[in-house]
């Protein structure tokens, strides 16, 4: 298992489970607890995802310490601004059954609501109250991020977005790094897994003697991106997770990184509204 250290000197676990879809209640607990079985330490979760209670469920009923834990929620778009961020936390900290939360995030800018300064305001006021180990963003574009550095106190350590081989995201992981902020990737595989049906993909996978997935997932490692593959497929989360026994030689790095096309298959956040 690899870890990366955040600008607060906090230790992450670079490869996570996502419950993105996962249904909440039995679905989700067994999930979990399958994830942590296999040796997953990072769960991501959110409140928009309608499952932090199977979350926290699935972690009690896990054999490991909460403490070898690493629990991310993101307070969702309806939430935003200070006060309502602070009560959103609380409810999902409550849902989730912990007394923490290692990293919460603000999901989506939507910029024209203009209140992401704001609600980060309550994230700083959370982390220095101790109720959350770090803090950060999802989906923050460039300029959005600016803003964040020029007129709050506390950096972002990750920011979180769609981050695959056909939108690799060059420019913003190269401003994160300047910024020692980490990039991790939700929809690594992308929504639909089509980037694993590419001939590239294929011929490596057989070449490593591993799955596509594996490929794409040690390609994310390889280039310092925290990843978060999802699956509720026992088998799948399992071989999600066996990606630390080798190594893609810098060629084929390079030919993967020429596969971006620079197309999202989410919203792009200069854009998105959604409450």
């Amino acid at each position: 298992m690899m870890n990366v250290t955040l600008n607060n000197g906090l230790s992450m676990p670079q490869l996570g489970y996502g419950v993105f879809k996962v249904e909440d209640g039995n679905v989700t607990v067994e999930a979990v607890k399958k994830a942590i079985e296999v040796g997953y330490r990072l769960i991501d979760t959110a409140a928009i995802y309608q499952n932090e209670k199977g979350v926290g469920q699935g972690i009690k009923e896990a054999s490991v310490a909460r403490e070898e834990l690493f629990v991310t929620t993101k307070v969702w778009n309806a939430d935003q601004g200070y006060e309502e961020t602070l009560k959103a936390f609380d409810e999902s900290l409550e849902k989730l059954g912990l007394d923490y939360v290692d990293l919460y995030l603000v999901h989506w800018p939507m910029p024209k609501v203009d209140k992401y300064v704001d609600t980060y305001r309550a994230l700083e006021k959370l982390y220095e109250d101790g109720k959350v180990k770090a803090i950060g963003v999802c989906n923050f574009n460039i300029d959005h991020l600016e803003r964040l550095l020029s007129e709050c106190k506390v950096k972002p350590v990750v920011n979180q977005v769609e981050l695959h081989p056909y939108f690799s995201q060059p420019e913003l992981r190269e401003f994160c790094e300047k910024h020692d902020i980490y990039v991790e990737a939700w929809g690594p595989l992308m929504q639909g897994g089509e980037v694993l049906n590419n001939q590239l993909i294929q011929d490596l996978a057989r070449k490593y003697n591993k799955t596509g997935a594996q490929i794409i997932i040690r390609w994310h490692l390889q280039n310092n991106i925290v990843v978060i593959p999802k699956s509720v497929t026992p088998s799948r989360i399992e071989e999600n997770f066996q990606v630390f026994d080798f190594e893609l030689s810098s060629e084929d790095m390079k030919k993967i990184d020429d596969l971006n096309t620079n197309e999202r298959i989410g919203a792009d956040p200069a854009e998105f509204y959604r409450v």
